[in-house]
């Protein structure tokens, strides 16, 4: 049986439904980021969430990293403060060691809520908005809600492609 032709990248397949025009390329980017994870994710194994080949970060860090870094990002887009879980989770981001019980699957599905909350998130926010200053972090470093949307967007992207490449080392490693 011959195998469907791929389909094409997220940003080709026109518009996400009931997304303002100026916020389709987050909303592109972020949901690319999402398949791709959901592509690399099912071959990754628990013990793989630790290693670093070549010191380079973790899976572990890199996933729980993204779906952290991203809920924060979204909070301060909302013109909110963390929560005090937020800032715990923050902590736990930084350690080294994934918690025995880390495994691919829960990995996923915590980068598949935040990236669910991300998509309703822009789906509610208005053009007008756009430009509102936002503050970031304690010191209130200036942006605005676009500025923090798009960054959302390349940085999550960005530690998807370094979960790849990790991934790919860990299986050349085997």
């Amino acid at each position: 049986m011959k195998e469907p032709p791929p389909r094409p990248e997220v940003w080709l397949r026109g518009p996400v439904t009931g997304m303002a025009p100026s916020l389709q390329p987050v909303a592109h980017a972020l949901l690319q980021a999402l398949e791709e994870l959901e592509r690399i994710t099912p071959v990754l194994r628990q013990e793989d969430l630790g290693s670093e080949p070549g010191k380079a970060a973790s899976l572990w860090f890199h996933y729980t990293h993204l779906a952290g870094s991203l809920d924060r990002l979204l909070t301060y887009a909302r013109g909110e403060a963390l929560s005090p879980e937020q800032q715990s989770r923050l902590a736990i981001e930084r350690g080294t060691e994934p918690p025995p019980d880390a495994t691919p699957a829960a990995l996923l599905a915590d980068v598949r809520e935040v990236i669910g909350v991300a998509i309703e998130q822009l789906r509610d926010t208005r053009e007008s908005e756009l430009d509102e200053f936002r503050g970031v972090g304690r010191a209130g470093h200036p942006s605005t809600v676009r500025g923090l949307l798009f960054h959302a967007a390349e940085h999550t992207a960005r530690h998807v492609g370094q979960i790849t490449t990790t991934a790919r080392v860990l299986q050349r490693l085997r």
